[in-house]
């Protein structure tokens, strides 16, 4: 019988795949290795759901950025420097 938490360890997945694959397809379930949490089962729907949601955003440099971002980039900074100039006076 699996257990109702969702947790088991992974003894529980060589001894019991079976029921835990089954519990997987219907909730994220968490396996244990030494009391401690080291991987996830989930169904290929929420896997899939998870990925499609995750924040697509890349790290860049100044090095990397397009020249017509990196031209907008330099006006908003000079724009900024000449407002500050404005407010100081």
């Amino acid at each position: 019988m699996p257990k109702s938490s969702g947790t088991y360890s992974t003894s529980d997945l060589s001894r019991k795949s079976g029921d835990i694959i089954a519990e997987a397809m219907r909730h994220p379930v968490t396996i244990t290795q030494r009391n401690k949490p080291r991987l996830v089962l989930l169904n290929i729907e929420d896997y899939r759901r998870l990925r499609d949601s995750a924040d697509k955003r890349a790290v860049g440099t100044i090095d990397t950025m397009p020249d017509s971002l990196l031209g907008e980039f330099e006006d908003a900074i000079e724009a900024y420097a000449d407002s500050d100039e404005t407010i100081q006076r």
